[in-house]
């Protein structure tokens, strides 16, 4: 389900790419660590074999959609929208990222919307995601998106001074 917007095109990260799904993974982890759960570290030391694992499983899974922007020929950001293990309903996002070169073009709002239109077409009621307080420009792009926080909030990892706070979209019918 590909779609051009602009000077950008999202797509589905493909089992073959998970070098490139890796190495953008990492450069969002060194970019943006307080923006996720994992870490820089946790993450580059996951051999080969469990990044193309995660990929392949995507494919067939019916469950996960990992996307990839391609900026002008260079992949520039990436975001995983996934089926919740307990609520066939709603869709989780994670590992949303734009690299600082492509920021402001619109990009992460291709990258959310493509989710977006996945999970209503799989018949989800509900998006979530956790986003960390302090991500001003995150905060923004979900809320102009329809996300609404729902009050609940944690620290990032154990550990961290970061806050993350849950953010949730009602998605209409198809």
């Amino acid at each position: 389900m590909a779609h051009q917007l602009a000077a950008f095109t999202i797509r589905n990260f493909t089992p073959d790419a998970w070098p490139a799904y890796r190495a953008l993974r990492l450069r969002a982890l060194e970019d943006a660590p307080d923006a996720f759960g994992s870490t820089l570290a946790d993450e580059s030391t996951r051999p080969s074999e469990e990044w193309a694992a995660r990929l392949a499983r995507a494919a067939t899974s019916g469950i996960d959609h990992p996307l990839v922007a391609d900026v002008a020929g260079n992949l520039a950001g990436l975001a995983w929208a996934k089926v919740d293990a307990d609520d066939p309903a709603l869709v989780n996002l994670f590992q949303m990222w734009v690299a600082p070169e492509a920021r402001g073009q619109g990009v992460a709002a291709g990258l959310l919307a493509d989710a977006v239109r996945w999970a209503q077409a799989r018949g989800a009621t509900a998006m979530q995601l956790g986003v960390n307080c302090a991500n001003d420009g995150a905060v923004r792009l979900y809320t102009r998106a329809g996300f609404v926080a729902t009050g609940w909030q944690e620290p990032m990892r154990p550990g961290s001074d970061q806050v993350e706070q849950r953010m949730r979209l009602v998605i209409a019918p198809v």
